[in-house]
């Protein structure tokens, strides 16, 4: 791997292309047993696949397609560009069941997570904004903060944190899932200011840690704990024996306390290689796709966009039409605004 420092550009457009990477490879293998990947696909990933004819979500996806992951990451992004930096919780509802509609036009069963889908639907009927989120404890507040983490510098946690929480107790007001979603935010936010892995990790515990007392509580794991614990549980570890580690230990589930620090111990595993950390992030089962993405934003904001195989990138590129880049330069401008 290259020693040259990546630039702030390519450790943002390096988010957003490990958040989509990390997705499409996990396409094919979320809600999968380890064993039935492994049985499939071997121990650990090496590229794209097509999802199975009788994959129960993406059945019929081409290879390198991104899943609700990656495209509500840039539904969130585009409300952050909208609001100039802030984020309006009537609005990203209403733009939630408008891609939750154009989703299923399209035929996909990707659609709105139970978290989400509850507190929208609460939303829409006149429920104050501060309730609905109040039983939201699953990822995906987690899953899509990596464009927070770009927009908002790392200097200040606690107003990092602020930020996290507007953008996300519309449907997760939680401090389990807050203290998810400011983890991930964080470590991107590190990452983009010049952190390593480590680094990273270690500011997404302190994010975690404040993100813990915000929202309502509920009976959960302390994820702040979980990453250090899950971290620590797999180094020295083979490539495979770090899969069947998280996916027995840590879990794999769309819980919070399971997925995030599941995401965290295998970029940890692969602190040097972001690219072979979404291989392992894809290959653990369960809520495999979110695991993924999450460890390819902070591995991404870590080494830069060009740690990922350029091969990789054109195929995301031209499966799904996206344009990172410049998604990454907009939520640039938006960082260290008042």
């Amino acid at each position: 791997m290259s020693t040259i420092s990546p630039t702030l550009h390519s450790r943002a457009t390096g988010a957003l292309y490990g958040l989509a990477l990390g997705d499409a490879l996990g396409m094919p293998t979320q809600m999968l047993s380890r064993p039935r990947i492994t049985a499939r696909y071997g121990p650990v990933l090496t590229g794209f696949h097509a999802a199975a004819p009788d994959h129960p979500l993406a059945a019929g996806m081409p290879a390198g397609a991104i899943t609700d992951d990656t495209e509500q990451a840039l539904l969130l992004a585009q409300l952050l560009l909208d609001g100039e930096g802030t984020v309006d919780a009537a609005e990203l509802a209403r733009r939630l069941v408008a891609w939750e509609d154009d989703m299923r036009a399209r035929g996909s069963l990707d659609l709105l997570g139970p978290s989400t889908k509850r507190a929208v639907e609460l939303v829409l009927a006149g429920t104050p904004v501060d309730e609905v989120g109040r039983y939201g404890t699953t990822n995906g507040a987690a899953m899509r903060i990596a464009p927070v983490g770009i927009a908002v510098p790392s200097g200040d946690p606690v107003a990092l944190v602020d930020r996290v929480v507007e953008a996300s107790r519309l449907t997760h007001n939680t401090g389990v899932a807050l203290a998810g979603a400011a983890a991930v935010a964080a470590a991107v936010s590190a990452g983009l200011d010049g952190a390593s892995v480590p680094e990273a990790v270690e500011a997404a515990v302190g994010a975690a840690r404040l993100g813990a007392g915000r929202g309502h509580w509920v009976a959960a794991a302390d994820v702040a704990e979980r990453i250090v614990w899950a971290t620590g549980l797999v180094r020295g570890l083979s490539t495979a024996d770090v899969c069947e580690r998280v996916y027995a230990l840590v879990g794999t589930s769309l819980a919070t306390q399971e997925s995030v620090p599941a995401a965290f111990a295998v970029l940890t595993a692969s602190q040097n290689d972001p690219w072979q950390a979404v291989l392992l992030a894809a290959s653990v089962g369960g809520d495999c796709d979110t695991i993924a993405a999450v460890a390819g934003a902070i591995g991404g904001a870590c080494h830069g966009v060009e740690a990922f195989p350029a091969d990789a990138r054109a195929t995301l590129d031209r499966v799904n039409k996206l344009d990172l880049d410049a998604t990454a330069t907009a939520l640039l401008a938006l960082r260290g605004r008042p």
